[in-house]
């Protein structure tokens, strides 16, 4: 929950800076943007406590972390479109949350999304969280019992 609320604080941040100091309209609603970046929260907090239930030491957590984050954001279509990627490697980018989120962001920032529009991309996020979510859960309970 602590990373949901400091999440939730930084990205109140991001989209102030980018309304105000770079003069980029938000035309979405915020309330839905706010919706979905809890999911996304959750999503990556899910995979967060999955690769530290892997792991025995906090510093193997943080490299698992950071194993799982480089290729995450350079295959999230932040850098370069999801659709100029191999097939193999577009079929691998499912599983990555960034890549949904950033697909979302632009929708509601950019193009005033509905939800019946943004659903597409919000489904797999909800699947990501409910997945590493369950995961970690179980791996957890496996090392304390």
């Amino acid at each position: 929950m602590p990373a949901l609320i400091v999440a939730t604080f930084q990205a109140t941040i991001v989209l102030a800076i980018g309304i105000w100091a770079y003069q980029i309209p938000f035309a979405g609603s915020l309330a839905l943007f706010y919706f979905t970046m809890v999911i996304y929260g959750l999503s990556l907090v899910g995979f967060g406590l999955l690769i530290s239930s892997l792991c025995a030491t906090q510093q193997q957590a943080f490299i698992g972390v950071f194993v799982f984050m480089m290729p995450a954001i350079l295959l999230s279509g932040y850098v370069s479109p999801v659709e100029n990627m191999p097939v193999w490697l577009q079929n691998l980018t499912w599983i990555n949350p960034i890549r949904h989120f950033t697909d979302i962001t632009k929708q509601i920032y950019l193009k005033d999304a509905s939800l019946g529009i943004v659903w597409g991309s919000l489904w797999p996020l909800l699947v990501i969280a409910a997945t590493t979510g369950s995961a970690a859960y179980a791996m957890f309970r496996r090392k304390v019992m």
